[in-house]
């Protein structure tokens, strides 16, 4: 068995293909996007964004910035060429920055899903 992909349930499905599109540089298939639905080509996995069912969003409070949900039971971890660089570009972009106490970092995204960032092997 392998991974083939994750799918991530969102609030804002316009923000949040925005921020991964266009922040963190994922490329949208384009062939298989719908109202509720956005499929990035990951880099040989696929990312999906799901719109949360239309009689959910109203109960999901997101703040400005958002919180960070760091007790959710999935974090995403992308592999970068230069860690130091991209949390740089991250940071002067307005993403929220987390420092760890073991000298790791991780980010948020609009919704406050935490992801990490990793030196690619």
């Amino acid at each position: 068995m392998r991974m083939s992909g994750v799918l991530l349930f969102v609030k804002d499905l316009g923000e949040m293909t925005a921020f991964y599109r266009d922040l963190i540089g994922f490329r949208p298939v384009l062939e298989t996007s719908q109202d509720d639905w956005v499929e990035f080509d990951a880099g040989g996995a696929a990312f999906v964004l799901h719109a949360i069912p239309r009689h959910i969003p109203d109960s999901v409070e997101i703040g400005v910035p958002p919180a960070a949900r760091e007790s959710a039971s999935c974090k995403l971890i992308f592999a970068v060429d230069d860690p130091e660089a991209e949390r740089a570009r991250l940071l002067a972009a307005g993403v929220t920055i987390l420092q760890r106490s073991w000298g790791a970092w991780d980010a948020v995204d609009p919704e406050g899903n935490v992801f990490g960032i990793r030196a690619s092997s």
